[in-house]
Parts: structure tokens; C-alpha cells; sequence
């Protein structure tokens, strides 16, 4: 643990602020979305730029410390105790490239800031369901968003980025400039250092066709069987997916779903809002419908369709990915996650990929994941006490679902999943020793080690 003198010493070479272990201010800086998530570093470090990583970098490898990155908190899943945590909120610079229709943003930014710029301008990143999440991290694990079956991962669109790597040296990296690495960290994640902005390509969207469906969980089975005959037939503009729900009883939700359990459709389409509304019409009639809200809306307000949690909670999360959703893993599912059964998750999403999520980009990366059909992801709100039964429950539908188990995940939907070995199997085995050897020859002593680490 780094003593008081020597801390100040990197406090003369950064801009930013530098924080102790003991400093109450530490761990409001580097608080987890995940507030089961509690950290003990041994210092951070509130990075302004490029140079006070670089910095931090160098410092923490001459103390013989390894390094985290932070920006939101949304992607923590293991403490960086004992380590020196760079965080980069306050590097949310935005910069519009009209020329390019591209978007260069610092690591700290949310999306919700790319957005509105982007939007200003008629065009659109490829984000998630929440504009609340960190681009650089997102972007960097692959991205999986409302657009993505028509325009892929946000990985494929990332034109260039700087990143400071282990010796503290700061690479500015495309397709030119170091392809393995370009490669590499577009979907290997934090894995080869500290990526400090990115350059992103936008596409020319600022409306959708929408929808937001409860309903009631008596309907759950009719739901899911048409569901799965539904979405297969799905334009590659249209996003859709199914999640079963086991609400808290709480006033922040509207009074209708409050305690409930319930199934909810999400789905847009990228076109005509007639058409869109024809596609979306066999899934209208499956049930009994508790609120609902679909029309157009501005790309700038689709956080409403997946109406992701907003505030900090404390959860495990795992997932996983499937080859196939029909009638016998509809049963499966129902069987161990359905209304009659005693699942404890808050939320079991099954999400529809395919599409251009299928293709690799003009300029291949290590993105995972990309074969699969369908995604599996779990959470469970966690109390003190309750980890065990939520993540029985989990662990309960996995095993239901495993005949139809894909060999990758998405990366970005790993949660819990922290153990090197469960990182590495994320990915084929071709591509898993394509990145091993990247991460050896970039960090030979494994300075990055946390997060969704490699090793």
C-alpha cells in the first residue's frame, strides 16, 4: 500500500486529483453502479488527460502496482484492490466530425452526451439501451444496441483510438498505425491498457418506430411461443427482445408494475412507422396488455423501450448466449424462470442478434460472439444475504438452457463472470490465442488484471 509522501509525489505530476486509500473522496470517485461492488485501492487517480494517465501509469508500475480504469461504474464487476484506479469521468470531451460523420469522445464521456450531439446533426452512434453507460467501455467490449442488427457492433464502427499501454506510452491506433492491436482492443475490452478517446462512426438515423410492452405473467407462455416464431422473421432493421420481469414493490415504478411479475416486449424498427407497426401487430394480440407505450420516437429518447435501471443497485449479473430459442427451450425456459416457477431474478432477458452482428467489419476485430442468434442475460437485485439464492436461480436457468448454449458470450454481458478462465472462454480458440498473445507482447507483466481480464 503506497504511503502518504509518495503520493504526494504523484500528486506533482497530474493535473488531476490524486486520492488516498483512507480518503472518503476515493471511494465516491470510483463508486460502482454495482454497489455490491466495494473497492480498496491504493490510490486514484482523477485523470483530466491523456498525460495524467500516463503518469498514473508509470507511478503505479514503479511502485509495483497493477492498474484499473473507471469511468461511470457500469461495467465493475471485481474490486481493483490493492491497485491504482485511473478514473476518466472528467476526460468527457465531444467533438463532431461532419466531414467523416464520425464522433471522437473522451473515455469519460456517457452516451447521452454523444447522442445529443450526433443527434444535432442528424446522425446517431450505435448505443445501448441506456444513454446512462460509458461509451469508451461499451464500445470497446463490443456494444450490442438498438441499431446493431442493422449496422453492427459500436467496435466495428471505432475508426481510431489513443491508448496509453503499460510502458506509459500513448499509441494513436487504426488499421495502420499497429493492426493487432486495432484488432485487439476493438472488443477485447480494457484488457492492453487505457484507452483515452476514441474516434466512432455515425449512421444517419434520428427517429424509430417503437414499443414498450407489459404484460401480465399469466400471458408469459403465449409470449415467449410467439416470440420465438416472431422475431426469426424480423427484418435486419428492427431490434427486439423478451425479458421476464420480477418487480420490487417500489413507488419509482408506475403503479401497475409495481410487485408484479411480468413479461416485457421491447422492440424498434428502423423505417416507415407503418410498416414497423404491421410487423409488431402478431405480438400485440399474445396476451393480456398492462401498460404499453409505441409510436415514433426521436433516437434521443429510446432509453424508454428496455426503461434500464437509473439509479445505483446491488446485483449479480451473468449471461450467456444461445444457438437456437424454439419450442423445447421456450419449455426449458418456462420451466425454470416462468411464472409458476421460484426464479428470484429481477430480470431474464433473452435478446435477438443476428443481422450485421453476424459480420465482421471492414476491418476485422476481436469482437465475441458474433455467430449466435440469441443472447441469455441474467440479474438479481442482491440485499445483504440474498446473493446465494439470486445466483442459484441464475445459475438454475443456465443449466435449463444449456442443450441449446453457444460456445462464446458477448463480453459486455459477462457480470460475474470475473475469472480469467471464464473471460478467455468468452471467445473461439482461435481468437482466444490471437488476443493472448496481443495482451503478452503489450503487457508482459499484466499491469491491466482487472475488470474482464485475460489473465
Amino acid at each position: 500500500m503506497s504511503n502518504i509522501s509518495t503520493l504526494r509525489g504523484l500528486e506533482g505530476q497530474t493535473q488531476g486529483p490524486v486520492f488516498g486509500p483512507a480518503d472518503p473522496a476515493a471511494a465516491e470517485e470510483i463508486a460502482a453502479f454495482n454497489t455490491a461492488i466495494v473497492q480498496h485501492p491504493a490510490a486514484v487517480i482523477g485523470a483530466v488527460g491523456e498525460d495524467d494517465v500516463c503518469s498514473a501509469i508509470r507511478w503505479a508500475t514503479g511502485q509495483g502496482l497493477p492498474v484499473a480504469v473507471q469511468a461511470t461504474g457500469h461495467g465493475l464487476y471485481k474490486p481493483a484492490d490493492a491497485a491504482v484506479v485511473i478514473s476518466t469521468r472528467r476526460m468527457d470531451s465531444v467533438e463532431l466530425l461532419a466531414e467523416t460523420q464520425t464522433i471522437r469522445v473522451g473515455a469519460g464521456v456517457r452516451w447521452r452526451k454523444v447522442i445529443d450531439t450526433a443527434q444535432r446533426n442528424g446522425l446517431a452512434p450505435l448505443s445501448g439501451s441506456s444513454s446512462l453507460v460509458g461509451a469508451a467501455g461499451y464500445a470497446l467490449g463490443g456494444g450490442v444496441g438498438l441499431l446493431s442488427r442493422e449496422f453492427g457492433f459500436a467496435a466495428d464502427r471505432i475508426v481510431r483510438f489513443t491508448i496509453v499501454t503499460a510502458d506509459g506510452e500513448i499509441r494513436v491506433v487504426d488499421a495502420d498505425a499497429d493492426p493487432d492491436l486495432y484488432w485487439a482492443v476493438r472488443g477485447g475490452k480494457g484488457n492492453f491498457g487505457v484507452v483515452t478517446e476514441m474516434e466512432l462512426g455515425l449512421v444517419p438515423v434520428t427517429t424509430l418506430f417503437g414499443a414498450t410492452v407489459y404484460f401480465t405473467a399469466e400471458s408469459t407462455p403465449s409470449v415467449l411461443r410467439t416470440y420465438a416464431t416472431w422475431a426469426p422473421s424480423l427484418p435486419t432493421n428492427s431490434s427486439s427482445s423478451v425479458a421476464l420481469l420480477r418487480l420490487p414493490d417500489l413507488e419509482t415504478l408506475p403503479g401497475p408494475l409495481r410487485g408484479k411479475r411480468l413479461v416485457h416486449l421491447r422492440y424498434t424498427f428502423n423505417g416507415k412507422a407503418e410498416h414497423g407497426e404491421a410487423l409488431l401487430r402478431p405480438m400485440m394480440t399474445t396476451g393480456e396488455i398492462v401498460l404499453e407505450r409505441r409510436g415514433v420516437m426521436g433516437f434521443a429518447d429510446a432509453d424508454v423501450i428496455h426503461q434500464d435501471p437509473t439509479t445505483p443497485l446491488p446485483v449479480w449479473e451473468r449471461s450467456a448466449q444461445l444457438t437456437d430459442f424454439g419450442e423445447d427451450a421456450v419449455d426449458a425456459l418456462l420451466e425454470t424462470a416462468g411464472p409458476e416457477s421460484d426464479c428470484r431474478l429481477l430480470k431474464l432477458e433473452l435478446r435477438q442478434l443476428g443481422g450485421a452482428l453476424a459480420d465482421q467489419p471492414e476491418f476485422p476485430n476481436a469482437v465475441a460472439g458474433r455467430d449466435a442468434p440469441y443472447s441469455l442475460f441474467m440479474i438479481g437485485i442482491c440485499p445483504p444475504g440474498a446473493q446465494e439464492a439470486i445466483q442459484e436461480s441464475g445459475e438454475a436457468a443456465l443449466r435449463a438452457l444449456k442443450p441449446w448454449t453457444a460456445p462464446t458470450t458477448l463480453v459486455n454481458f459477462l457480470g460475474a463472470a470475473t475469472r480469467p478462465e471464464d473471460v478467455r472462454a468468452a471467445w473461439l480458440p482461435t481468437d482466444r490465442d490471437r488476443l493472448l498473445r496481443i495482451k503478452t507482447t503489450t503487457d508482459p507483466d499484466n499491469v491491466f488484471r482487472f475488470g474482464h481480464a485475460l489473465v
